[in-house]
């Protein structure tokens, strides 16, 4: 692994299912718009390698991280919470507390939905600077610009109300995107999606 390519990719643990997509895509897109490389453990798509060995490996991979703990609400289905992003942080957190020189170097944003809300699930990481994103793809993107502008020092970035100008041009501008590339835009995988936020010219 290159040293610069550690220093440039941001785990991205974040809730995967439809009606956080918006803010999912808002969080990829500016991770990209400001230079960095988002990963996700939806990038790999290997069923001979257990899911929890592709996320050690691509946390391995990355000194940045952004985690977004604000999905745990009971599943309709099972009345059970979902705690993969609490776990996955987790699994930063001992990376960063207990791998070698460069896994110390580890720098990490966690979200949720609203202010000390994460006291009444996972107290344990009270004294961390908890972010808000309050639902909304703007203050998602202004959050993440402010932090990597500061975490990984960046040089001068676009602000975080012109990315967001560039992410609704963007979203826009998908559907004939995915005309011109033969894609369905419901069918995007997440390589698809990052492979046009990267290319568009905005």
């Amino acid at each position: 692994m290159h040293a610069d390519d550690y220093a440039r990719n941001v785990f991205i643990n974040c809730p995967f299912d439809r009606s956080y997509k918006p803010l999912f895509e808002a969080v990829v897109f500016a991770t990209f718009r400001c230079g960095f490389r988002a990963r996700s453990a939806l990038e790999v798509d290997d069923a001979s390698e257990v899911r929890i060995e592709k996320i050690f490996k691509i946390i391995a991979a990355c000194k940045l991280g952004i985690h977004d703990i604000s999905r745990t609400d009971a599943d309709p289905l099972t009345k059970l919470p979902r705690f993969n992003m609490p776990l996955e942080l987790g699994m930063f957190l001992a990376a960063k507390r207990f791998g070698n020189k460069s896994q110390k170097q580890k720098n990490c944003l966690i979200l949720d939905s609203s202010p000390y809300r994460y006291q009444q699930f996972i107290s344990d990481i009270a004294g961390h600077d908890i972010q808000t994103h309050n639902n909304n793809a703007r203050d998602a993107i202004a959050v993440v610009r402010n932090w990597l502008r500061s975490a990984a020092e960046a040089p001068l970035l676009p602000g975080g109300a012109e990315i967001h100008r560039r992410y609704l041009l963007f979203t826009e501008d998908l559907p004939l995107l995915c005309q011109e590339t033969r894609l369905e835009r419901d069918e995007l995988t997440y390589l698809d999606y990052t492979l046009l936020a990267q290319v568009a010219h905005l």
